[in-house]
């Protein structure tokens, strides 16, 4: 036998007293603390806190999002998985194009699957925790007229184009409140803890 933690809820109270000690997360509005400590809890990496990027409004633009009835658009399904669905508003979907969609020669499936986000766009919780093709092609579509979304949740990871997408955003938000990590990491963990802990805020 191993001689490790087994208590759940100890486990978790550890967790964020070592990240408490190991982070300044006053580096930050208190508004966006909570979604700080979430993210770094997903990953384990507690030096990205020099590179998250949250918009003070951000909790509070999302819970009122969600008393309107608005759906989360995510970039795949995985992304539904990292979602805590049980502290979600009841009426919330949980919408995914990735299935519908086809790549073409010059666009990815992930961008494709984003412009079958149009109809919900409105006032939407979008989410982005794997394609950085997904966050150019939302942020073109806003740029050409789209309905602009309430919130944009953007963690896409990769060597090719995260970085780029994630600074974009950052640079020009367009009036949209965010939260995104500059660089190449990122991740659906990432991105549903961000969701995680707007909605753990609600409870």
């Amino acid at each position: 036998m191993f001689n490790y933690i087994k208590n759940p809820q100890e486990i978790y109270q550890r967790s964020f007293a070592m990240i408490a000690e190991e982070v300044d997360l006053d580096v930050l509005p208190v508004s966006c603390q909570p979604v700080a400590e979430r993210v770094i809890h997903a990953c384990g990496m507690v030096d990205i806190i020099d590179d998250l990027r949250i918009s003070p409004d951000l909790a509070a633009t999302v819970q009122k999002a969600f008393a309107n009835g608005a759906p989360i658009l995510i970039d795949a399904e995985m992304l539904r998985s990292a979602i805590i669905s049980r502290l979600l508003p009841e009426q919330t979907r949980i919408i995914c194009k990735l299935n519908d969609a086809k790549a073409g020669n010059n666009q990815t499936r992930s961008a494709a699957a984003v412009e079958l986000w149009q109809p919900y766009l409105e006032g939407a919780i979008a989410v982005i925790g794997n394609a950085p093709t997904a966050l150019f092609r939302l942020l073109e579509l806003i740029e050409a007229g789209a309905p602009k979304p309430a919130a944009i949740i953007a963690f896409p990871v990769g060597f090719v184009g995260a970085a780029e997408s994630k600074a974009e955003l950052h640079t020009n938000p367009r009036g949209i409140q965010y939260a995104t990590l500059l660089g190449r990491r990122g991740g659906t963990a990432m991105a549903g803890a961000a969701i995680n802990a707007i909605t753990g805020m609600m409870q």
